[in-house]
Order: structure tokens, then sequence, then C-alpha cells
């Protein structure tokens, strides 16, 4: 959400922010919207008062015996004028509130200009391919090959976009987010957490899904089903003044998620790539505002040390203007190479997005933190995936993967499997 008082005093830098976004200029709209509930506000005001100044006339006179039906038909009058204009103010103030509701997020200066992921821009590159001696296979045919991978029967109890795992693959899974989880929270001082999975309104508003991402979302009844855990850990700091020494506050999660994918029909429809149900380990920071960029560092290097330790080669992308998403200011992504993906050719494919977010959720979550001299002020808030289990799971097994149909598995998962490969079943 966007501050009004930044708007009325930034106009211009309001407009050419929102023009990076490819949107149409628009502070004069929201500042007529806003001068005309400011003064509203004022008049209500000024009316109140007036009434409380004639309401203790009326006692005066009275109380000296003298005639007041004058001040009382002026009180009548105002309490029958007020309700209107009160609820004129409230329509406006609803209005303006859903107008900075549905903005995205100013982005960094630093964000580079362009029109979808074709624009992003390498920021590094880690690992080195796999070469095979056959053509490599996607995880699809893998995991089926292994016996372990069912879609048929995913679609047979929940429809399209779900997958059941069996036997060494469903202990994969088990496997990478226990992996994931032990290296975040010993090494990287991440505290883990078991947050619900359902939310309610307001948390989906604090980060942003709601309002303009509901059709992307599953409700079950008052509450949503969560697309990802950043929802329920940044609300953690919803509502609270948080004091200065408690942060940075660092938080980690292993959760399913949840998304309809309304807006990506037809897109990653084969294997686990885009999925209805997945699981994923969650990265998320709430900071003061001077340390927001080095920790949105930090947080990358914490999702990138996994695949380094599963030896997964994968690169670092700024994501330009127009591929950042609605609640970030700066976004990294990281994406690891696939060489079973495009009939064997091989691409890479996101696996964490890591994101600094700076005051935007903060702020529509009424997250502060009162700083050294006492003030209050808006907490910055990151997030990322520390990775996306599904994922990683698909990245294993295409790197991994051997001419006899077996896996081989990175070292930091044999203690954890109890195995060196995944053999057919």
């Amino acid at each position: 959400m966007h501050d009004i008082r930044f708007i009325r005093e930034h106009p211009e830098a309001f407009d050419a922010a929102m023009a990076r976004r490819g949107l149409d200029p628009m502070a004069s709209d929201i500042l007529e919207m806003d001068s005309r509930r400011r003064a509203l506000q004022g008049q209500i005001q000024d009316m109140q008062s007036r009434r409380n100044v004639a309401s203790k006339e009326i006692g005066m006179r009275k109380g000296k015996g003298e005639d007041a039906d004058d001040l009382i038909a002026e009180v009548n009058q105002i309490k029958s004028s007020m309700p209107a204009l009160e609820e004129e103010e409230g329509a406006l103030a609803t209005g303006l509130e859903t107008r900075l509701l549905e903005l995205p997020n100013i982005m960094d200066s630093e964000v580079p200009d362009g029109a979808d992921e074709d624009d992003n821009a390498l920021v590094r590159a880690w690992g080195e391919m796999p070469s095979f001696s056959f053509t490599p296979r996607d995880h699809v045919a893998i995991g089926e090959g292994l016996g372990q991978m069912d879609f048929a029967t995913a679609a047979k109890l929940a429809g399209a976009r779900f997958v059941v795992l069996r036997g060494q693959l469903a202990r994969l899974e088990r496997a990478l987010a226990a992996f994931m989880l032990d290296t975040h929270t010993s090494e990287f001082g991440y505290q883990e957490t078991l947050p619900p999975y359902l939310v309610n309104s307001a948390a989906m508003t604090g980060t942003g899904q709601l309002p303009k991402f509901g059709e992307d979302l599953f409700r079950a009844d008052d509450k949503w089903l969560i697309p990802t855990a950043e929802v329920p850990l940044t609300n953690i700091a919803a509502n609270e003044i948080l004091a200065s020494d408690d942060l940075p506050m660092r938080f980690t999660a292993h959760t399913p998620c949840f998304r309809s994918e309304a807006g990506s029909a037809g897109r990653d429809t084969r294997g686990m790539i885009r999925q209805h149900q997945f699981s994923k380990v969650e990265l998320v920071s709430i900071t003061r505002p001077d340390d927001s960029a080095a920790e949105h560092e930090r947080m990358t290097g914490c999702a990138e040390a996994i695949l380094q330790r599963l030896d997964l080669p994968y690169r670092v992308m700024t994501l330009c203007t127009g591929d950042t998403g609605f609640g970030a200011q700066k976004t990294y992504d990281i994406e690891v190479w696939l060489p079973g993906q495009d009939d064997g050719k091989g691409m890479y494919r996101e696996i964490s997005s890591c994101s600094n977010c700076g005051p935007f959720q903060a702020r529509r979550m009424k997250a502060r933190f009162r700083d050294d001299d006492g003030n209050t002020q808006f907490v910055h808030t990151l997030n990322g995936s520390g990775l996306a289990v599904g994922r990683t799971m698909i990245a294993v097994l295409e790197n991994g993967q051997q001419e006899d149909g077996s896996v081989r598995l990175p070292a930091a998962l044999h203690d954890y499997m109890g195995c060196e490969a995944i053999l057919p079943l």
C-alpha cells in the first residue's frame, strides 16, 4: 500500500513510478479523491465543534431561564445533516483505500526496465551442467519410469495438476524439506515456524494477495488456503510495534501451498512444474529500513547455498520492471538448470524468488518498530523460497538421471534418504 502523503508531496514521481509498471498517470485522480475526503473531514469536524459549543450554550441559557430555541434548532439541523456527510466521507475513504490497495509497489531504481522475462538481467551463474551419453528425459518420464510418480491416480482423486508420489520419491520430498530446514535454522539463523495453512482476509490483504489476486486463491468458508507461507509468516508482525533490538526477525517454514493458477491457464500443464498443491520451504525477514537491501542479498545467498550443496547448476537473475511481482521493490529469481526440459535440450526454470518489499506490506499490515529516537517507523519485509521443494525434486531427478532409469542422489541427501540412488520399484 502507498503512503498518501508521498503522493501529495511527489505526484509526478509517483506517476513516473507507476509508469514503470505500465500504468497510466493517476496521481491527480487519487489526490482529487483525497482532497474531497479531507474537505468533508474538515466540514464534519467543524460541525461537531459547533454542535458541542451550541449544546453548552443551550445548557447555560436554560440554567439562566433564557430562551434557547434558536440553538436547539441549529443543533438539530447539524444532527440531521451529519449522517449524509459521514456516509459520503466513509465512501470516499473506502474508495481511496481500495484504489491504493490495488496499486503495485514502487520499484527500486536498480530494477532494469523491460517488458517480460526476456529482459531480466543475469547477475551470476554457478555450477557445471551435467553431460549425458543419452538424451536426457524430463522428470515425468523419470518418475513414471521409476514407478513412483503417478499423475493418473492423482487426477482420479483431485483432477488435473496434482500428483501422487510413492516409495523413495515420497521420501525424497520429505528429505529435501528436512535438509532445507536444517540448513536454514542451524546455519543461517532462521527460526523454524509452523504456521496455520488457513488465514483470514486481513492476512491475505496485508501481504498483497487481496484484493487483486483473489481468483488465484482457494477459499474455504471465511478463510483462505495459503498460496505461500509468506502470508502467515509476514503477518506475525501485523499490528505490532516491535523493539528495534528485536530486528531482524527471520522465519522459515515448510508448508503446503495452494494456488488455483487461474491466471496461467494452459501453461506448464505437464508434470510437477505448476500444480494446485505443492510444498515449499519459505524464508521471511522483517528488518529495519536501512538493513533491508543487505538482507535481500543475504536471503538470496541462503537460497543459493541449498542448490550449491545439492550440486545443482543455477543462475541468478534480476527481474525487470515487466516481470517484477505486485508487492516487490526488487526481486532476484534463482533459476535451476533442468536438462530434461524442452525435449532434452534443457532450460533454466525458476526455483526461488527472493523479494524485498520495502514498507509496502508493512503499511498494509500496520507493522512498525520503535527506532532509537523513540519514533515509530514501518518495518521492511522480505520473502523468498528456500526452496520450492517440488521443483527441487525435479532438478534432482533430471540432473541425476542415469541411462538405466535410476537417479544418482546428491551427497548432501544420502543420510536423509538412507541411500545413494533411487531405483525403479
